[in-house]
C-alpha cells in the first residue's frame, strides 16, 4: 500500500497529531474492510455493532475488539497454511491468545520494530546481550510472545550473546567475554522485565565484582505485574540496575502479542509514546466514551500492522491515562500516556457485558 510505504519512511515519532490522523485514517478503514471480508467472525461482529465506514470521520470512531477475544476465538484473515501462530504469555492454567501471522504481517512487524528501536539505539546495528536463554529461539518458546520479542529485537543486532544459561543461571563467562570484546563501545541489552530483575539484576548484585555496562542501552518490556507484588517500582528497578552494572540508559516499552511490532516505547521522561504505526485512546468502562487528558480509563490501542488477523483496533485489559499530545518534554511528537496496571476482574466482566449488549 502506498500510504503504508509513506508511513514507514517517516521517523517513528515525527508526525504531529493532524498529520498522523490524515495518514492513518484511510489505512485503518482499509484494514477494517479487509478483515470484514476475509474474517467472517469479525464481519459478523461489525454487523452486530452497526459499523458503517461512512460514519468514521476520525480514528476514535473506529470499532474495536476486546483483546480477550483472541483467547477464545481463532481470528484470521488469511488461509491457515500461510500463517504461523504466536501465543501470548500466561501462567499455567491460563488461556493464551493465539495470533495468526503471515509473511506480510511479519515483515511489517520487523520493519516497524526496527524503526522504533532505532530511535534510542541509533541507525546502526549493535551487538545484543539477550537477558534470556538460548532455548528462547527454539520450539516451543520461539512461538511465544517471549520468543517473538527476542526475535523481533534481534533484527537490530549485529550479533547476539545470551546472558543466561539454559537453567536460567547467569552466564558470567559469556557476559565477561562480550563486554571485553566491546571495550566500552556501544551495545544493547534486551529482556523481559521480570527476567531482567530476577535472573540478571538480582544475580549481578550477589557477585563479588561488578560488570561495567555503562556503554549499554537496555530495552525491556512486560512483567510489571509480578514486580509490583515485590514492590519493585520503576525508580527502584533503574537504581538497582545502575548499582548492579553501571547501566543508566534504560527504556521500558508497552506492547502485546496481539499487536507485535508496534510497541509503545518509553521516553526519558518515563512516558509511553505512540509511534507513526500506532495510536492510543483511553475509554470509560461504563460506556466506552473517550476520557479526557489525565482521566483514568481503559486503554484502546491501534496498530496499522496486522494484515493477517483483525487485531488493528483492540480494547486492552489495562488501565491507563492519556498525558498529552505533541508536547512531551522529550520532544517526540504524538500521543503519550501512562499504564496504571491491569483492570480488576469485576471491571473486566462489566466491560464484557457492555460490549456483549451490542450483539443483542
Amino acid at each position: 500500500m502506498p500510504e503504508l510505504d509513506t508511513l514507514l519512511a517517516y521517523p517513528p515519532f515525527s508526525l504531529s497529531a493532524g498529520e498522523k490522523e490524515k495518514l492513518l485514517l484511510p489505512l485503518f478503514l482499509e484494514l477494517a474492510e479487509r478483515h470484514r471480508r476475509a474474517c467472517p467472525p469479525y464481519g459478523s461482529m461489525l454487523s452486530a455493532l452497526g459499523y458503517d465506514a461512512g460514519t468514521c470521520d476520525k480514528l476514535s470512531d473506529l470499532p474495536f475488539l476486546p483483546v480477550g477475544l483472541f483467547k477464545r476465538l481463532v481470528l484470521s484473515s488469511v488461509p491457515e497454511d500461510v500463517t504461523k501462530t504466536v501465543t501470548s504469555s500466561g501462567t499455567t492454567g491460563q488461556n493464551v491468545s493465539k495470533v495468526m501471522i503471515d509473511a506480510e504481517t511479519a515483515a511489517l512487524q520487523r520493519q516497524a520494530l526496527a524503526s522504533i528501536a532505532a530511535d534510542v539505539l541509533g541507525p546502526k546495528r549493535l551487538p545484543m546481550l539477550i537477558v534470556d536463554t538460548p532455548d528462547v529461539l527454539h520450539p516451543p518458546l520461539a512461538s511465544t510472545a517471549r520468543g517473538a520479542g527476542v526475535l523481533g529485537f534481534a533484527v537490530c543486532a549485529s550479533r547476539r550473546v545470551f546472558a543466561l544459561r539454559q537453567d536460567m543461571s547467569l552466564d558470567t563467562d559469556a557476559i565477561a567475554q562480550f563486554l571485553e570484546e566491546r571495550a566500552g563501545a556501544p551495545f544493547f541489552l534486551f529482556g523481559f522485565t521480570f527476567m531482567v530483575w530476577k535472573h540478571f539484576c538480582e544475580e549481578l548484585l550477589k557477585l563479588s565484582f561488578r560488570f561495567d555496562c555503562s556503554s549499554g542501552i537496555m530495552i525491556h518490556g512486560g512483567g510489571w505485574k509480578k514486580l509490583a507484588s515485590e514492590s519493585v517500582s520503576r525508580q527502584r528497578f533503574h537504581e538497582a540496575l545502575f548499582r548492579a552494572c553501571n547501566l543508566s540508559r534504560i527504556y521500558d516499552y508497552y506492547g502485546m502479542a496481539e499487536q507485535t511490532g508496534s510497541i509503545f516505547l518509553e521516553c526519558e521522561e518515563g512516558h509511553f509514546h505512540c509511534s507513526s504505526f500506532s495510536q492510543v485512546f483511553v475509554r470509560r468502562s461504563e460506556d466506552f466514551s473517550l476520557c479526557a487528558v489525565g482521566e483514568e480509563g481503559i486503554l484502546q490501542v491501534l496498530s496499522v500492522l496486522p494484515r493477517s488477523y483483525p487485531g488493528h483496533s483492540l480494547l486492552t485489559e489495562d488501565r491507563g491515562l492519556l498525558l498529552g499530545e505533541d508536547d512531551c518534554p522529550c520532544g517526540r511528537k504524538g500521543r503519550y500516556f501512562s499504564v496504571l496496571g491491569r483492570l480488576p476482574n469485576a471491571e473486566l466482566r462489566g466491560c464484557s457485558d457492555v460490549y456483549g449488549s451490542a450483539f443483542g
